[in-house]
C-alpha cells in the first residue's frame, strides 16, 4: 500500500534539492578510499539537479580538474569549484601553491587539515575512527599557523593577503578553535570577507558560544551532512537534535549544509542531503529555511553570479 504523506515527502525534498550545492564533497581520485570519481559524483548531483559542487582532497588542489570539467561537462549544469589545501603535499603555508590554485580559479584556500597539530593530535587518540590513506604514506609534519609567541606566523598573513586581493573563501581547515579566531581576526585585518568554519564540533572543538562569535565576525559554518546519518567507516554517529541546536546557533542565514560524503562503502552526497533535508522537514524547517542552508548562503559565500 502506497504511503502517501512518506511520498508526499520525498517529492518536496526532490524539489528542494534542485539548485543545490555541495560544498564538501570527497569523490576520487585519491590516496584516500574513495567510492567514485569525480565525473561520478558530478552526474549523480547533475541528475538530482544541484546547480553546484566543491570538490575537496587533503592532498592536492582538484581546480584544474574542475576547470577542465566545466569547460567538458558544461552541458550538465552543475558549476563545479575546487580549493586549494595548506597541508604537507602542497608544501604547507605554501605562498606559490596558494598564489598558482588562484590563477587557476580556486574559490577557497583550506588551512591545515589532516596535517595541522590539532587534527594529528586528535588522530593519535582515534585511530579507529579516522580515515587514513589507502597505502602508507609518510608521517605528516603537524602545522600550525601560530608562532611560539601566539602571533600568527608571517607565511600565514601572506597567505591571508592573497585571499584578500583575490577575495577568495579562507577556510579554518582543521585547526582547533584556539587557532581559528586568531587567524580569522588577522584574516579580517587584512580584509578577508569571506570565512567558513567546517564541521565546528568535529575535531575543531568549537562550543556553541564560539559559533555565535564566529558568526559575529561574519563567518559561515558548514555541518557536514555525514555526521548525523549512519556510516561505515566511523562508528560514532550524531543524533539529528544536535544539528537543530547547531542551526538555531548560528542562524539559518549563516548555516551551510555540506555532504561530507564519497569515502568508500558510505552513501554518496545526494542520498545524505536527501536524508538529512528530510530530517530537517520533520523538524519543522521551512522550505525557504532549507533553501538557504543548502543553495543560498553557499552562493552568497562563493560569490556566484547567475
Amino acid at each position: 500500500m502506497v504511503d502517501v504523506a512518506e511520498t508526499a515527502l520525498e517529492e518536496r525534498i526532490s524539489k528542494l534539492l534542485v539548485g543545490a550545492i555541495d560544498m564538501h564533497c570527497h569523490s576520487g581520485p585519491s590516496v584516500m578510499p574513495r567510492d567514485f570519481n569525480h565525473i561520478d559524483a558530478l552526474t549523480e548531483v547533475a541528475e538530482a539537479g544541484f546547480c553546484g559542487m566543491l570538490i575537496k582532497d587533503h592532498y592536492y588542489s582538484a581546480t584544474p580538474i574542475t576547470e577542465l570539467l566545466n569547460r567538458t561537462h558544461g552541458h550538465l549544469g552543475v558549476r563545479l569549484f575546487s580549493g586549494v589545501p595548506t597541508n604537507n603535499a602542497t608544501g604547507g603555508f605554501n605562498k606559490h601553491a596558494v598564489d598558482h590554485g588562484i590563477a587557476l580559479g580556486a574559490k577557497l584556500v583550506w588551512m591545515p587539515t589532516f596535517a595541522s597539530k590539532n587534527h594529528v593530535e586528535a588522530d593519535a587518540k582515534r585511530k579507529k575512527d579516522f580515515p587514513h590513506t589507502i597505502k602508507p604514506l609518510l608521517a605528516p609534519d603537524p602545522l600550525t599557523p601560530i608562532d611560539a609567541n601566539g602571533q600568527v606566523k608571517d607565511e600565514v598573513k601572506v597567505i591571508l593577503d592573497m585571499i584578500a586581493q583575490h577575495d577568495v573563501i579562507l577556510s579554518g581547515g582543521h585547526l582547533h578553535i584556539s587557532e581559528i579566531f586568531p587567524v580569522f581576526e588577522e584574516a579580517i585585518k587584512r580584509g578577508v570577507k569571506r570565512l567558513l568554519v567546517n564541521h565546528p564540533t568535529f575535531i575543531i572543538e568549537a562550543s556553541h558560544e564560539d559559533i555565535r562569535q564566529l558568526v559575529s565576525m561574519g563567518s559561515y559554518i558548514e555541518h557536514s551532512l555525514c555526521m548525523f546519518i549512519p556510516l561505515k567507516t566511523r562508528s560514532e554517529k550524531f543524533p539529528i537534535e544536535d544539528l537543530d541546536a547547531l542551526i538555531k546557533t548560528a542562524g539559518v542565514d549563516r548555516t551551510i549544509l555540506a555532504s561530507d560524503l564519497g569515502q568508500i562503502n558510505n552513501d554518496h552526497p545526494v542520498d545524505g542531503f536527501r536524508s538529512v533535508v528530510g530530517r530537517c522537514i520533520k523538524l519543522g524547517y521551512s522550505d525557504e529555511d532549507i533553501r538557504k542552508m543548502i543553495s543560498l548562503n553557499a552562493k552568497a559565500l562563493l560569490g556566484w553570479e547567475d
